[in-house]
């Protein structure tokens, strides 16, 4: 379905739901100025169409003990299909990584890991990344004081 075409309307339910997707279909219909059936309609045809991939609560890090953030840029020894393969199919198996990119420049890949403290990132360094073979060299960058975080898209 990659011939649906977004309206006004449809943008403007996108946003609502980015900023609560805990709105029910009334609440979501007063903030558009429709009622509840074409509402429904709509993000019925958004999440089949696959703007909308999913709902998801957003945790608070700092109040689980996951409050340390780390960007980790990670340089392989060696790039080719398979070795990239195998190397992204064990990131995606590994919990403490919250984001991972594949980038261009120096680095392969950038990571966004979250930990409790920089004792754990060492361990998490040294006995999981330090375990995959693929990996040639990793530069770690801790955040200071978080400006912007947002996981809204601008529509």
């Amino acid at each position: 379905m990659t011939d649906v075409v977004l309206d006004a309307i449809d943008l403007q339910i996108l946003r609502a739901l980015q900023e609560n997707a805990r709105l029910t279909t009334k609440e979501l219909a007063a903030q558009v100025n429709l009622s509840t059936t074409p509402v429904f309609e709509r993000m019925k045809r958004l999440e089949k169409a696959g703007f909308i991939k999913k709902y998801v609560a957003v945790l608070d890090a700092e109040k689980l003990g996951r409050g340390f953030t780390v960007f980790c840029s990670v340089k392989l020894k060696q790039m080719n299909r398979g070795i990239a393969r195998d190397f992204i199919s064990i990131i995606r198996d590994i919990p403490q990584v919250a984001e991972c990119y594949n980038i261009s420049g120096e680095y392969d890949y950038l990571l966004k890991i979250q930990a409790p403290d920089m004792k754990y990132y060492n361990e998490f360094i040294i006995n999981v990344l330090g375990n995959i073979d693929a990996i040639g060299s990793i530069l770690s960058s801790f955040v200071m004081d978080e400006i912007k975080n947002t996981h809204a898209l601008y529509v």
